[in-house]
């Protein structure tokens, strides 16, 4: 508690105390004071830093809460750094260098992290009675940590034999398509969904965007790859109920350069689909892999 940093001391004094976050953010309430439990996570993790005028408030009514004493977490935030969002990493980390992702990507100008993180995508991928990936649909909450971002740059990675001339690219809400262009040796399409209005730094944007492909060989796994810590993200994989695969796994790793580290098996549900829920996204590849017969 006397020297910190701030994350530390606070899960510290949680742990001190035996508070779950949703009692303390019952205990903030009767207050006057309203912190989501998500908000609570990111401070005790690092993820995110409390420095709004409300937020300042939360952390003097938390060191009453857990029989602190005055100031003893507010001194520990110190002035605000440069810097207060997830350090992204390079792509080339997760896709190796010189790729075609990355010759994309450079085309359209893209920064490494693009000025914005996620705070929450949901993914339904579509694997059709050919096995093949048929469409893939996000609804995707971000959060910018840069002035004036206008887009997001979304990706779709087809499987091997993919026609990218074939592919569409739709935005459902909160966004309309940009420029597209396609890689078509590597069976990448990058496409801009633009926003309606220009994002301060800290504002939310949600947005739904979708992926038609149903070209290229049949599907064997598929993942997404963060460049960043914090964040939830969940995937549902959905498969025709004709053509069901015999065996699904969650895996991960941190690059494609390093062989996947594979989990328990998936259990495919009534309606042909399973899924994984991650809550506290870290950089590297997250996904599912399945057998066919």
């Amino acid at each position: 508690m006397r020297i910190g940093p701030f994350p530390v001391a606070l899960r510290a004094a949680l742990a001190a105390r035996g508070l779950a976050l949703h009692r303390v953010r019952h205990r903030l309430a009767q207050r006057g004071v309203h912190v989501g439990v998500t908000s609570l996570s990111y401070w005790q993790r690092g993820v995110r830093r409390p420095d709004r005028p409300e937020s300042l408030r939360a952390v003097s009514a938390l060191e009453e809460i857990l029989d602190l004493p005055e100031h003893a977490l507010t001194r520990l935030l110190g002035p605000r750094g440069p810097v207060d969002h997830p350090t992204a990493r390079p792509y080339r980390t997760l896709i190796g260098p010189g790729s075609a992702l990355e010759a994309v990507l450079a085309e359209l100008e893209a920064p490494k992290d693009g000025g914005l993180h996620t705070v929450l995508q949901i993914e339904r991928v579509e694997i059709d009675r050919d096995r093949r990936l048929a469409a893939r649909e996000a609804q995707h909450v971000v959060r910018a940590h840069r002035e004036g971002i206008d887009r997001y740059v979304a990706i779709h990675c087809g499987e091997p034999g993919s026609d990218t001339a074939g592919v569409r690219v739709l935005g459902l809400e909160n966004c309309r398509t940009g420029r597209v262009r396609r890689a078509a040796e590597a069976g990448v399409v990058v496409a801009e969904l633009l926003f309606d209005t220009r994002l301060a730094s800290g504002d939310t944007a949600m947005l739904r965007y979708r992926f038609e492909d149903g070209t290229g060989e049949p599907s064997r796994e598929y993942f997404r790859g963060f460049t960043y810590a914090g964040g939830s993200y969940a995937l549902q994989v959905c498969f025709d109920r004709a053509r069901l695969p015999v065996r699904c796994r969650r895996f991960g790793r941190p690059s494609v350069q390093v062989p996947p580290e594979y989990g328990a098996d998936l259990t495919l549900n009534a309606y042909g689909s399973v899924h994984l829920v991650d809550p506290d996204i870290r950089p590297g590849h997250l996904g599912v892999a399945w057998d066919w017969d």
